[in-house]
């Protein structure tokens, strides 16, 4: 890893040698504009399992792209954390998919992340879910951390439960996510920084009216566990604060699914905070 420090006020994290040499190890020639089609989480169980030696190399290769997208180039976490659940019993299908991440950093082995900090020093988490998305019907969380521009956490996790609309899978998202917030404020608090709330935005307008009367007012969600409600104590102790934002700007949108086309460069582009084509 290489943290430039050579624009002030910003900290630019790359991993240029690591890209190269995956790269050229793998042989990748071919490009992609994305690194998933639409079909990312569709499992097909009928395509033939990969022989022991394709199984180990898969493995091998999704670890490289997991280290590399955790650190430097969270715009691949979606589809290398979905390719990181099929590591035990990969299929043909699974290796294409493989692939075609490969491609895309081939297409873009020239972008990295850059980390700045706002003046005010403020926490802010975008919390994004996916209803439904897996084959075993539950859903996708993404959830992206920063203190300014550009994200320091970021994560693209399947959910456990499965959930009855789309508005209980955003506040298990929301619920699941807090705590890597929570931590996060603490941790600053501890080197003596004075915070506000963290800004939590969500792009679901009912699930924010649900965590802020902290309690279900409707016979669709009154099944939903009270657990999922500790969102609302964390808003009355002043340490998380709730904001809607319109779906078109939730950067988390890139983590909870596969996005194409424009909307996929303009939300890269955020989570990065790069100006890349």
């Amino acid at each position: 890893m290489i943290f430039d420090f050579s624009i002030e006020g910003c900290v630019a994290v790359r991993m240029d040698g690591y890209i190269e040499d995956i790269i050229k190890d793998y042989e990748v020639t071919g490009r992609a504009a994305s690194p998933a089609s639409s079909d990312l989480f569709v499992v097909n169980a009928d395509s033939e399992q990969l022989n022991a030696d394709g199984r180990e190399e898969f493995h091998s290769r999704v670890a490289k792209l997991l280290y590399l997208a955790k650190r430097a180039r969270p715009d691949l976490l979606t589809a290398v954390s979905f390719l990181a659940t099929r590591v035990s019993q990969p299929t043909g299908q699974d290796w294409a998919k493989l692939e075609r991440v490969l491609r895309y950093l081939n297409s873009t082995r020239d972008i990295w992340l850059t980390l700045s900090v706002s003046g005010a020093c403020t926490i802010e988490a975008y919390i994004d879910a996916s209803y439904g998305v897996h084959a075993d019907g539950k859903g996708h969380t993404g959830v992206c951390i920063t203190l300014g521009s550009g994200f320091f956490y970021v994560s693209s996790t399947k959910q456990k439960l499965v959930s009855k609309s789309s508005t209980e899978a955003e506040l298990i998202g929301v619920s699941d996510g807090l705590s890597q917030v929570i931590w996060a404020r603490n941790f600053l608090s501890a080197q003596r920084l004075e915070l506000g709330p963290a800004i939590v935005w969500q792009d679901n307008k009912s699930t924010l009216a649900l965590m802020e009367k902290g309690r279900s007012t409707s016979s669709r969600t009154k099944h939903i566990s009270i657990r999922y409600f500790f969102v609302t104590d964390r808003v009355q102790a002043g340490e998380v604060t709730l904001r809607h934002k319109p779906t078109e700007e939730m950067v988390a949108d890139l983590l909870t699914k596969p996005v194409q086309g424009e909307l996929f460069r303009y939300l890269r582009n955020l989570l990065l905070n790069g100006r890349y084509a």
